[in-house]
């Protein structure tokens, strides 16, 4: 008879020990820090959007990568730091949806729309220092969900 009671005192601890352990949660609007060798692609995530108009943010309203369209955050979604400067250096979004990059950081401003089909990205030669990102929606009052690659 014992080992009928430990048993049915066991099963169902057991099982619900599994329902209460803790789901990975994806982490968004994080930071990034590319150091002196060149890595791997890396990829933050977030949710684009906001009430912010990218031009507002940028200070005009458009600049040598593209015109500063769409709608962002009042603060920047990442900061990416570069402890070298980089000869070659690209940020591209993937989203479902429509949209929008906003970069500043040491040497200026740099907006994009559309580089690849509906999402932006920006690359070329980039300076050491701190870059904050913005990842936008075209349209008011849309959000997507968005990976941004960092690709050296």
């Amino acid at each position: 008879m014992k080992h009928f009671w430990i048993g049915a005192i066991a099963l169902p601890c057991w099982a619900t020990a599994g329902l209460a352990q803790p789901k990975t949660q994806v982490r968004l609007f994080e930071n990034a820090t590319v150091g002196t060798q060149p890595p791997a692609p890396i990829v933050l995530r977030g949710i684009s959007g906001g009430p912010a108009e990218t031009q507002a943010i940028a200070g005009r309203p458009e600049t040598e990568t593209g015109p500063c369209l769409g709608f962002v955050d009042p603060e920047p979604d990442h900061r990416i730091t570069l402890q070298i400067p980089f000869e070659r250096l690209r940020l591209q979004v993937a989203a479902t949806g429509d949209t929008v990059l906003v970069v500043r950081g040491p040497g200026g401003v740099w907006c994009n729309d559309d580089a690849d089909d509906r999402n932006p990205a920006i690359g070329g030669s980039w300076l050491a220092g701190t870059y904050e990102i913005w990842v936008g929606s075209y349209e008011a009052g849309a959000a997507f969900p968005y990976l941004l690659e960092i690709i050296p």
